[in-house]
């Protein structure tokens, strides 16, 4: 399935500042490890220093958090992985790359609509300055939101 993007601001800013206000100190984490680490590393150096600050911060993740498709009824046996589920409502999927693509934008948004998860964010930690992306799936109407 391909989404089209809209921007949330643009059809409820009270959600939006929630979203963020909700993100905050995931976003906070990511910053953080993209900081002392710095640019240019493996992605599972990322991915394991952030797992360490969330446990240090007491922010209930799991890393590589594995969910399962049905297809047709019937469960389909190969387990897909995000790389981080947070706080219960949150995927988060990183990234060490020169820059952020559709196709890492596609697997994010599919991860949240097969799990049925409403927010996530997409992280860069490879350039010099760290990118990030924010979405939320609002699953009554297939529409997924920027913000």
């Amino acid at each position: 399935m391909k989404y089209t993007i809209k921007k949330l601001a643009e059809r409820d800013s009270e959600l939006m500042a929630k979203l963020k206000k909700y993100c905050y100190d995931l976003n906070g984490c990511c910053q953080t490890v993209h900081t002392e680490l710095g640019p240019f590393l493996n992605e599972y150096m990322y991915q394991d220093a952030l797992k360490i600050l969330l446990d240090e911060r007491q922010i209930p993740n799991q890393k590589e958090y594995y969910f399962t498709v049905e297809f047709h009824g019937q469960q389909i046996k190969h387990k897909h992985y995000v790389d981080f589920f947070c706080k219960d409502k949150v995927f988060i999927e990183c990234k060490a790359v020169d820059t952020l693509c559709a196709e890492h934008r596609q697997q994010l948004w599919n991860y949240m609509r097969l799990a049925k998860v409403r927010i996530g964010i997409l992280w860069n930690f490879a350039p010099t300055c760290d990118q990030s992306e924010h979405y939320y799936l609002d699953t009554d109407t297939d529409t997924m939101y920027a913000f």
